[in-house]
């Protein structure tokens, strides 16, 4: 069982020499650390490979009923409690379109450990629509971040179009990055992904994404651009 497990490991530890150093008599045998990452240990054992932290409370109710109830218990709260403090956060989900006379109060005063991630557009630039679409699947899926949106000279006098679509990303107040003009975002080719990507890399959402998105499209990419270079050789040749 699950203490049976913990045991197991404290012993297997000791028996060893393992990570834990020779220390004075007076001074306590484990860290709390070392012990934590024990009682991790046994928990994934049990659970056949999963972390506390991965597992949700229909799970830590079904663990709490085979094993030490107590233990289980305390375990059972901790997690619920950082399912509730994630929910807190949680308070956005929806892009908001702002003003000027909006900035301070919606940027820069956000809150702290606020993440805002601000869409400078204009009607009628097609990247701008799609980002906009983007932002909205975005701000649903990361519900912590701010996102907004504002057409570009409301909120910005005189901004040039030539550099939209303009992302503007701040925390506690302060501007972190900003990402510039069509290039910048990969032109109507951008997917919500590669944009999550971007923001994921930028700090500003807590996504899940292991790699580049774009990375899946570079052969084909790659192929297209062989074939069509093949077949302008060919009508150069049939000239």
């Amino acid at each position: 069982d699950l203490s049976t497990l913990f045991d197991e490991a404290v012993v297997s530890t000791q028996s060893t020499g393992g990570i834990i150093p020779q220390k004075a008599k007076e001074e306590p045998e484990f860290t709390e650390e070392m012990i934590q990452e024990m009682m991790d240990d046994a928990i994934r054992k049990q659970m056949g490979g999963k972390k506390p932290e991965e597992m949700d409370l229909h799970e830590l109710s079904d663990l709490e009923d085979e094993e030490d109830e107590e233990f289980l218990a305390q375990l059972r709260e901790k997690r619920m409690a950082e399912i509730r403090a994630a929910a807190a956060l949680a308070k956005f989900g929806s892009v908001l379109e702002i003003s000027g006379q909006d900035y301070v109060q919606e940027v820069n005063k956000a809150g702290d450990g606020i993440w805002v991630v601000l869409h400078l557009y204009k009607q009628g630039i097609p990247l701008c629509a799609l980002l906009n679409q983007h932002i909205q699947l975005l701000a649903s899926k990361f519900p912590a971040t701010k996102f907004i949106k504002s057409i570009s000279t409301t909120c910005v006098p005189n901004f040039p179009d030539k550099n939209l679509p303009t992302f503007f990303v701040y925390k506690d107040g302060e501007m972190k990055t900003q990402i510039i003009g069509a290039v910048n975002f990969g032109g109507m080719n951008c997917t919500a992904e590669d944009l999550e990507w971007k923001l994921k890399n930028i700090g500003a959402v807590t996504s899940k994404l292991e790699r580049d998105p774009r990375e899946k499209h570079f052969i084909p990419d790659a192929m297209t651009s062989a074939i069509r270079q093949a077949n302008f050789q060919n009508d150069s040749d049939s000239d």
